[in-house]
């Protein structure tokens, strides 16, 4: 059993200092008045940690903002060059890597080809790619947190090892993140791309300011997995695997899966089922702009996967919000955007929720960020994350 560890208050100032720029983050700009109401912290710490992002760099004051009675206000935000970020992805023949600043803007952006994307050639590319994006765009190199980077597959404990995702062979048992660090002296912070592309959504997408959701990614290479955030925490459960949606069985005794079970929700909302049923076998080949021209006609093969994938993905629906009652559903992933938007179309009917007389604000399912930047983005904002986010975990000393 888990030994449950004690408060570590030296921690606090940390913890503190990341609720604040959660808050202007989310609702900025924001005078220290409103930081101190939303936060419930004193005015005097908000003030000594406002001075001190500011002098970081992170938080940028507007002009004195005059009001009817009392002295003017400033209002902060967050200051989208106060930090940079660098996402990687590799995949069957290709290294991209972009560089972000604290907005999730892309600054810079570079693509190098690999012929055989084993570790042996793939890691001094991914290394060039990182030296190539801190050259392509005039910034302060102090500002730089680190790395991220998106794999399909799962992960030993730690979250760093991959164990040999099927869209990249070789990569078993192979230390990733750390073998990364080693060449570009930096941190490097390695995810599944499901979960990197919640931590995107949370940060810049439709998720922004949600506390609990449920972020459904469409992989355009094939497959689908999940990330979720439950009360403003990113769950990865017992060995970071959570979320391996694509193998629950939707439809038993159906199609064949790869990872050996029977009609698992892989085998019909996958992209690559999709393309299957249109019959486009060169996906890889085709430019984004190809491949949504061929989505836009349509035809028989897409309607017949649309017809066979709505059932599917309700009852996947109706699972999540019973399961863990999100706030709302986020489709999204590297999957085309117009092949996305036509299966999110067709979910109507949803099935019934538990509680149907419940007015939310939010629709119960949205689009994400889609099209083919949506894991690399993901991973250029895991430093961000890691640097920002409230971890009530740093509150609690470590134990043994």
């Amino acid at each position: 059993m888990k030994a449950i560890s004690g408060t570590n208050l030296e921690q606090a100032k940390s913890h503190n200092r990341r609720v604040v720029i959660e808050a202007v983050r989310t609702h900025g700009p924001l005078s220290r008045a409103a930081i101190a109401r939303m936060t419930a912290l004193t005015a005097q710490t908000v003030s000594n940690i406002v001075e001190e992002l500011e002098r970081s760099h992170l938080l940028v004051p507007a002009e004195a903002q005059k009001l009817a009675r009392g002295q003017p206000i400033i209002p902060y935000s967050i200051n989208p060059a106060g930090a940079y970020s660098i996402g990687l992805e590799l995949g069957r023949q290709r290294a991209s890597g972009v560089l972000t600043d604290l907005s999730g803007a892309v600054r810079a952006r570079i693509e190098r080809h690999v012929e055989h994307p084993d570790p042996q050639e793939a890691m001094p590319v991914l290394q060039a790619v990182v030296e190539d994006l801190k050259q392509a765009f005039a910034f302060d190199r102090h500002r730089l947190l680190g790395v991220g980077m998106a794999l399909p597959g799962r992960y030993a404990d730690g979250g760093i090892t991959s164990l040999s995702p099927k869209s990249l062979p070789g990569w078993q048992d192979f230390p990733v993140g750390h073998e990364l660090e080693q060449r570009v002296k930096m941190p490097v912070l390695v995810e599944n791309d499901a979960t990197a592309a919640a931590i995107g959504e949370r940060l810049h997408g439709v998720a922004r300011g949600l506390s609990s959701f449920v972020y459904l990614f469409l992989a355009g290479g094939g497959g689908i997995g999940a990330g979720m955030f439950l009360d403003g925490h990113l769950y990865k459960g017992s060995r970071n695997n959570a979320g391996e949606i694509g193998h629950i069985i939707v439809e038993p005794h159906g199609k064949l899966c790869s990872c050996g079970k029977r009609g698992c929700l892989d085998r019909y909302i996958s992209p690559t089922v999709a393309y299957e049923f249109m019959g486009i076998a060169n996906v890889e080949e085709l430019s984004s702009d190809d491949l949504d021209a061929l989505i836009v006609k349509g035809g028989d093969g897409l309607d017949a996967w649309l017809d066979q994938a709505v059932q599917p993905l309700r009852q996947t629906l109706d699972f999540l919000e019973l399961a863990f009652d999100p706030q709302t559903i986020v489709l999204g992933g590297s999957l085309s955007t117009s092949l996305m938007r036509r299966l999110a179309e067709r979910l109507e009917p949803l099935h019934v929720p538990i509680d149907p007389n419940r007015k939310g604000s939010l629709p119960r399912v949205m689009i994400g960020m889609t099209g083919k930047d949506t894991a690399i983005l993901g991973a250029a904002a895991l430093p961000i994350f890691s640097e920002t986010n409230p971890r009530f975990d740093v509150l609690q000393k470590p134990v043994g």
